[in-house]
């Protein structure tokens, strides 16, 4: 059994503590030959390990690299910046963040055990795979209705709103038809996030990709 480290955004490592997140896709390199993808990933093979590198602090008065190695060595606290916002600050306490890629793995809090590799094209992608993936379904909000709202000089501006019920400020209110074409799926979902770390041809492009399953392990 081996063990890597692995970096995901801090969107992705909420979804992986609250258990939403179970799979992993990461692009393989260019040139490489098809028939030798599952010989060569380099994240490992099922029964191998990945701990996670995010974004992190360590107290202040270590705050520099040199220092951050002996504090773990000393067994210090590390604040990780995912939960930082989520919960009081100390200013006092914390030192300055630090990226994820200079996680050592003393300051790891996440291990997730490989359970299954694969090969496929990223578009190849499916609905449940997508919400492994951390991505949810998000059904265009509704009912909604169309109507008029008064400017307050007599001229009428034309707004829509989401509810039940029209609200009480809507002039001739219309309630519409469901839109279930704007509904946005769990793939839609993981595409937005895809070209948000890759680029806006991203998707387009269709690379070849690891998807990989794994479980979190116990701390």
């Amino acid at each position: 059994m081996t063990e890597r480290p692995i970096l995901f955004s801090a969107e992705m490592v909420r979804a992986i503590l609250k258990g939403d997140k179970t799979q992993t896709r990461r692009v393989i390199k260019p040139g490489v030959p098809h028939w030798v993808f599952s010989k060569i990933c380099k994240y490992g093979a099922p029964g191998d390990t990945l701990w996670v590198r995010e974004t992190w602090r360590v107290h202040k008065s270590y705050d520099v690299l040199n220092a951050a190695r002996v504090y773990g060595a000393m067994g210090g606290d590390v604040a990780y910046c995912v939960d930082y916002l989520a919960t009081p600050r100390n200013e006092d306490f914390w030192g300055r963040g630090r990226p994820s890629i200079h996680m050592p793995r003393w300051a790891s809090r996440i291990t997730l055990r490989i359970t299954d590799v694969r090969v496929e094209r990223l578009q190849d992608i499916s609905e449940d795979d997508a919400r492994a993936e951390g991505c949810q379904a998000r059904p265009f909000p509704g009912p909604w209705w169309q109507g008029y709202r008064d400017l307050g000089d007599g001229e009428l501006f034309h707004q829509q709103a989401v509810g039940e019920t029209p609200p009480d400020w809507m002039i001739k209110p219309k309630k519409m038809p469901p839109t279930p074409w704007l509904d946005l799926s769990a793939r839609d979902g993981f595409r937005s996030i895809w070209m948000g770390l890759h680029g806006l041809g991203a998707w387009d492009d269709n690379p070849w990709v690891w998807a990989i399953s794994f479980e979190r392990m116990k701390p």
